[in-house]
């Protein structure tokens, strides 16, 4: 637990001293640069890696048409950014949707703002790298060291993505617990890779294509849906499950120099150089796919196209940079979640929190909540062995606890406009420029952001049983949206430290 600072340890940037005024001591090594935050952000979007895996979702439910889905979320998203942007400004914090709420609307909102977010990072880290099963058996048949059916439905296919998924978090969390200066640099490594491969990507699809850009007109078949707008509503969400984590910049402000002007900026990149290599990509597959009407475009995704235009030395070049955009995607997930468990416990407001608030000297890293996290995502994972759909289940719900986490941000940010903030506090960045601001705009912008939050909640959770339960083997999975939300909330409830004084209690709004 960490206690008032009267003096940072590290004197080397005033960002310390602008740390101690909200509290806390300068304990994580700050040495992260302009594009360690953006990575930070773009490779827990990783857009190789989820429009990799979800492209069929979106084109199976709405067909090409589906492809306007992206920029209306892409829309929502970025109101959402913006106010994240300028919270990063006036609270460079580590554990931001935790700090952010808990400044706008007390201890309550903030705890269980945090308390959504770490669930879903445990379980969106986990997902990410069961990824691994779709490309490595693809590269080397040696990577399917259970069985012979790469699969994922298939029960040595589960078992196999378990085993190359539990080595990936060992891995990440490794890389976690020897310093943040590490994590960073394989960071912008993977993350330049993960950009030249969407670059190559997108080439090679609009080299190969085989119709004009208009096939993003072309509706398809709604297949089973009551009429097309209510398919292509649901293809939605693909563009919903791609588009989350851009605010991770936020969460390693304590190790960002300059943060109150580079994370706000970060932020918003990520979000912005995500939607557009993704939206490239959407349309650059739909005009190189062989066929719009056999159904392997919906099964199979993007791997279908790839494979139809890549001679095998280059389309196993390009897994390969698949499986770096996996590696990092994993690396950035688990790091942002282990950084909001450290802030939490920091604050007293976990379990153990004297051990998980604790931040090696020598690393400037919180080993025990890196540690922790990489456990409980193994312990996930394992979910998938015997019970896939459980766990496909699971990754779709952890969105819609992502979307509320930002909702008890943006909600309470609404009501504090409408109180006349921000009133006070510093205006200005370390060297002196104004802090980003929306102005005359900041409060269509939030309203727009809190409405297409709600909108996108009732979406996400929605009892879809093509979503939850596509196989029909568990008719409960149904309404796994609005029962684990319930569920999740008393859960949430009764862990709520109850009793306990705030050892760094905040004014509400201040």
């Amino acid at each position: 637990m960490t206690t008032v600072a009267s003096q940072p340890k590290d004197q080397s940037h005033p960002d310390s001293d602008e740390l101690a005024e909200f509290g806390y001591e300068q304990q994580l090594h700050r040495s992260l640069g302009k594009f360690a935050s953006f990575a930070a952000g773009f490779s827990f979007v990783s857009i190789l890696t989820t429009i990799f895996q979800l492209f069929g979702l979106g084109f199976g439910f709405a067909g090409p048409a589906f492809f306007w889905t992206w920029p209306v979320v892409f829309l929502g998203q970025f109101m959402v950014a913006l106010c994240f942007a300028e919270l990063a400004a006036r609270y460079p914090i580590s554990g931001a949707i935790y700090q952010w709420s808990r400044r706008m609307a007390g201890e309550v909102i903030g705890w269980f703002a945090g308390w959504f977010m770490i669930l879903a990072q445990i379980v969106t880290a986990s997902a990410a790298a069961i990824a691994l099963q779709v490309v490595l058996p693809n590269v080397w048949s040696g990577f399917q060291v259970v069985g012979d059916d790469p699969s994922l439905l298939s029960s040595s296919g589960a078992a196999n993505a378990v085993l190359l998924g539990s080595v990936l978090l060992v891995l990440t969390t490794v890389i976690n617990c020897i310093g943040v200066n590490w994590m960073s640099r394989i960071n912008n490594i993977g993350v330049t890779c993960e950009i030249v491969g969407v670059i190559a990507v997108i080439g090679m699809f609009f080299t190969h294509a085989q119709r004009g850009p208009e096939v993003v007109f072309d509706t398809g078949a709604a297949g089973g849906q009551p009429g097309y707008i209510w398919a292509w509503i649901v293809s939605g969400l693909m563009a919903a499950y791609v588009m989350v984590g851009f605010g991770s910049a936020g969460e390693l402000a304590e190790e960002t120099r300059n943060p109150r002007r580079v994370a706000p900026r970060t932020i918003r990149l990520a979000l912005s150089v995500s939607a557009l290599g993704g939206g490239l990509m959407i349309v650059g597959a739909l005009m190189a796919a062989p066929s719009l009407t056999d159904g392997r475009l919906a099964t199979e995704g993007l791997p279908y196209v790839l494979n139809s235009i890549l001679s095998s030395p280059w389309g196993t070049l390009l897994l390969i940079d698949v499986a770096i955009a996996v590696f990092v995607c994993t690396l950035a997930i688990q790091t942002a979640a282990s950084r909001l468990m450290f802030s939490m416990a920091r604050d007293g407001r976990l379990p153990a929190s004297a051990t998980l608030s604790k931040v090696n000297p020598r690393t400037g890293t919180p080993i025990a909540p890196s540690v922790l996290i990489g456990l409980l995502c193994i312990a996930v994972l394992a979910v998938n062995v015997g019970n896939s759909a459980i766990f496909a289940t699971l990754s779709s719900v952890c969105i819609i606890l992502i979307y509320l986490a930002y909702l008890l941000v943006t909600v309470p940010l609404l009501v504090r406009r409408l109180k006349g903030w921000p009133n006070g506090g510093p205006q200005v960045d370390a060297e002196g420029k104004p802090l980003f601001s929306l102005g005359r705009w900041a409060l269509p912008v939030n309203i727009a952001a809190v409405a297409y939050g709600v909108a996108m909640v009732v979406n996400l959770a929605w009892p879809r049983a093509e979503i939850f339960n596509p196989t029909g083997e568990y008719p409960v999975l149904q309404w796994a949206g609005p029962l684990t939300v319930v569920v999740v909330v008393l859960i949430g409830a009764l862990c709520y430290p109850r009793g306990k004084a705030v050892p760094n209690p905040v004014t509400i709004g201040a």
